[in-house]
């Protein structure tokens, strides 16, 4: 119940709509607590009484307090209804906010599949928990609570017989419900898991086809589902009995009520309207003791979905920008220093990434980094606009630490090319506008000529505004990573930055992105990460890392003279070793 309380904020803005739809729903009640006392009347004195205008007077009431009940209890569905997806959507915004304002290293701990649950089935338990609790949820109680008072009011000695078969209802009812709050925490698990294995499986359903493996996936998706399914079966099939056990106990109650009730009216202590009304009353107490049931499951799953929700809105972004945050010294040009930086993704000294990095970027200057697989190339181009905080040493931009900067001054002077090429499903126009919207179609056009893509986007069907389909589905490896260059180009960013993002283009054509930036970002300094060694031969500075370390850094002609490892790259890759190789 606490994390329910925690995102109960969510519902105060919408405070009047909920005061409105809880009024009506206490007039409903109201009105069906009087509805038993108008039969009472129609059998006592209409009825046995001989009045024909007291039947026909209370049915025209009753038919009346029927219509004002049936509109009142549309207005509370549609408030109810009004506030329960306004909070979903007030819910569903501040998670995405949320995981918007996340750091990399908080992306590292929640995964997408994770995420994803968060947002759509965990939200929309919640606002059934807003919903029912404006309806039913209120509803039960007060009609339970009205039933008995009025029982009591009708017949107290009928109602003293009766409370011992409410206390056992109760009891069996309490049952129950400490039962269902365990079960259903346990059915929620294996709704995670089924959505994680189905989210696995629907991101990645062409390598599972490119591996032949969709008997393996189909089977391990049939073991969850079945788990699933079995979890649920287990707990409808507990949920089942409650039926039975308080049919037993109603019609117990009735049994009671018609033999002392009807023992009293042969002795004239009791009216047959009045024993109508006591059925009428122990009918509508019974009832909302089963719909208490089904709430306490509804809150159970909503505590649970609940705790995840705020996992994500409790989550501290790791990187926080400092309470007085400096401005770098105005001007494109951006000198960028590593001072003795160490690094690792888990928070502990365990498993360190990068260790005593020391190089310097002067403005203007291309830097390449190159070095084998897990190097650590892209953890130190992460650390440049700050996506991650060093744990020891310093970074800095124009001498000013990057984490006495605010994060967003920083990332206004970035262009970045990832490492795994991200589309957005629209025209090609606009993505390569993403990150400039206002750029004009002049500007757009430039930015793909100098990341040599303009060619290829004439020659599709729409040509800039050809529509591209969920991850760039419809476009080729190299296709996608020349689109993603002219993004990051489009914004003339002073730092910009390629992670290994040329690796599906052809080597004639990289060249011509490099001539083509040296022209468009020739004050920029820019980072350029390779697994190819063609990719840095002309860089102005070029970065050996190996394990974690910075183990040569100079030109070129530099390296080949005085760095063993590069001169192993460069035979492997374009010397004598390729040579020896195609022999």
């Amino acid at each position: 119940m606490n994390q329910i309380k925690k995102l109960l904020h969510f519902v105060k803005p919408y405070w009047r709509r909920s005061l409105v739809s809880l009024i009506l729903l206490i007039a409903v009640v109201i009105m069906d607590l009087a509805l038993p006392r108008l039969i009472q009347r129609v059998i006592d004195q209409g009825i046995n009484g001989g009045d024909v205008q007291v039947v026909i007077t209370t049915t025209i009431w009753m038919l009346a307090i029927s219509v004002l009940q049936t509109l009142f209890a549309l207005g509370n569905n549609l408030l109810s209804i009004q506030v329960g997806e306004s909070v979903a959507r007030d819910l569903r915004e501040a998670l995405f906010l949320k995981i918007q304002s996340f750091s990399f290293g908080n992306l590292d701990h929640l995964n997408t599949g994770q995420l994803m649950v968060r947002l759509s089935s965990d939200t929309t338990t919640f606002q059934r928990m807003v919903q029912v609790s404006l309806r039913i949820g209120t509803r039960a109680p007060l009609l339970m609570i009205g039933s008995i008072i009025l029982m009591f009011v009708t017949d107290s000695r009928l109602a003293l017989m009766i409370l011992p078969v409410l206390l056992a209802t109760s009891v069996v009812i309490i049952f129950f419900v400490s039962r269902m709050g365990p079960l259903f925490l346990t059915v929620q698990k294996k709704l995670d898991r089924l959505n994680t294995v189905l989210q696995e499986n629907i991101a990645g359903v062409r390598l599972v086809k490119a591996f032949v493996r969709e008997k393996y996936e189909g089977e391990r998706f049939a073991v969850v589902n079945e788990d699933y399914a079995d979890r649920n079966i287990h707990v409808m099939r507990f949920m089942a009995t409650l039926s039975p056990a308080m049919s037993i106990f109603v019609n117990l109650g009735m049994v009671i009520v018609i033999w002392a009730g009807g023992v009293q009216s042969i002795n004239g202590d009791v009216s047959v309207g009045q024993i109508v009304a006591f059925i009428n009353y122990l009918h509508t107490t019974m009832g909302p003791l089963g719909i208490m049931v089904m709430l306490a499951n509804v809150l159970a799953a909503a505590s649970a979905s609940a705790e995840r929700i705020n996992e994500v809105l409790d989550t501290v972004p790791e990187v926080q920008d400092t309470a007085a945050p400096q401005k770098i010294p105005e001007g494109r040009a951006k000198r960028i220093r590593f001072e003795g930086v160490d690094f690792h993704y888990n928070g502990t000294n365990d498993g360190i990434v990068l260790n005593r990095v020391d190089f310097v970027a002067e403005p203007g200057q291309t830097v390449a980094i190159l070095g084998a697989t897990g190097a650590g190339k892209s953890s130190i181009v992460n650390l440049v606009p700050r996506f991650y905080d060093v744990a020891a040493g310093r970074i800095t931009w124009n001498d000013v630490d990057v984490r006495d900067v605010r994060q967003s001054d920083l990332l206004a002077d970035v262009g970045i090319v990832p490492q795994e090429t991200i589309l957005f499903s629209g025209s090609v126009r606009e993505n390569i506008r993403f990150g400039k919207p206002s750029a004009s179609d002049d500007e757009v056009i430039a930015a793909a000529k100098a990341a040599q893509a303009h060619d290829f986007i004439l020659k599709l069907p729409n040509g800039y505004d050809t529509r591209i389909e969920e991850r760039g589905v419809n476009l080729s490896g190299g296709q996608k990573q020349r689109l993603a260059i002219a993004r990051a180009l489009l914004l003339k960013p002073a730092v910009l930055i390629l992670d290994d993002s040329t690796s599906s283009v052809d080597v004639e054509t990289e060249t011509k992105i490099q001539d083509a930036m040296k022209t468009w970002l020739k004050d920029s300094t820019s980072f350029v990460v390779a697994q190819r060694i063609s990719t840095v031969l002309h860089a102005d500075k070029i970065l050996v890392v190996d394990e974690g370390k910075i183990v040569a850094q100079g030109t070129h002609s530099e390296l080949m003279q005085t760095s063993k490892v590069y001169q192993e790259i460069y035979d492997s890759q374009l010397g004598d070793g390729m040579k020896m190789e195609a022999e």
